[in-house]
């Protein structure tokens, strides 16, 4: 795939905020066609209604087999020929093991693997399903998918247990689900974002935001919607990057808290 996408089918999840519209935004301007995934109805539609007919947005929560799975049918009916697919939905959770309130809830728990990590690999398999089935390029490749995990899957603070350990498996399963989609022509890669202005990081306190960016050695400041953004364009336009989990965070290396 080249730098332009001129009627190519892209999917991206969490697609209606943060990262993901950024991601969005990219393609949409590069002329795609773009299939918007998000919980969020209400700014999911309005995301779509402000880019205008090559955008459609589908609600579903990405843990929810048959949500997800109902979002990849119609796509097939109102997007065809998808050959992206970019995940971005997530969740963050502090909470420490051993607390001032007690032990970690198991459930919290369960819920941040439940969104972060099996989520993420529904969307792998049923992209994987759904572009085996497409015409293949000049080199064999029938398509990409980009996940997306976190500097906290090598350097998890404090009260990150859960969120570590969820963004931790999405990186893990990058290697061997190239390996094996090789042979239907589907590459796989994966971003691990560090400190980022997203709906996300605007969700925790003042004090923690800014300890976090004090940590960032250059550019001395959070990341950019449309830098995750360019780097999700230059995986999918370049065929050699494949297997690998980029780290996209002005060398930082997070502290213990």
């Amino acid at each position: 795939m080249t730098g332009r996408f001129e009627g190519s089918g892209v999917m991206v999840t969490g697609g209606a905020s943060g990262l993901g519209e950024a991601t969005v935004r990219a393609f949409h301007s590069r002329g795609a066609r773009v299939l918007v995934i998000d919980s969020d109805e209400k700014r999911g539609e309005q995301v779509a209604s402000e880019m205008g007919e090559r955008v459609i947005f589908l609600r579903a929560d990405v843990s929810s087999d048959k949500e997800l799975e109902a979002c990849f049918e119609r796509a097939g009916r109102l997007l065809p020929n998808v050959r992206v697919a970019v995940h971005c939905a997530g969740i963050v959770l502090g909470e420490k093991i051993l607390g001032s309130q007690g032990i970690h809830d198991l459930e919290r728990f369960r819920h941040v693997i439940d969104v972060n990590l099996v989520g993420s690999f529904n969307l792998l398999r049923l992209a994987a399903r759904y572009m085996s089935t497409n015409e293949p390029d000049g080199e064999g490749q029938r398509g990409v998918i980009v996940l997306t995990a976190s500097v906290a899957a090598f350097e998890g603070q404090i009260g990150q247990a859960a969120y570590s350990a969820s963004k931790a498996g999405v990186h893990g399963m990058i290697l061997p689900a190239a390996r094996e989609l090789a042979s239907s022509g589907i590459r796989v890669c994966c971003i691990a974002p560090g400190v980022f202005q997203t709906p996300m990081m605007a969700g925790l306190p003042e004090k923690v935001r800014k300890r976090l960016e004090e940590q960032i050695p250059f550019p001395p400041r959070m990341g950019r919607g449309e830098e995750y953004a360019s780097l999700v364009l230059q995986m999918v336009s370049n065929p050699m990057l494949n297997g690998v989990t980029v780290r996209l965070d002005g060398a930082l290396r997070m502290l213990p808290r």
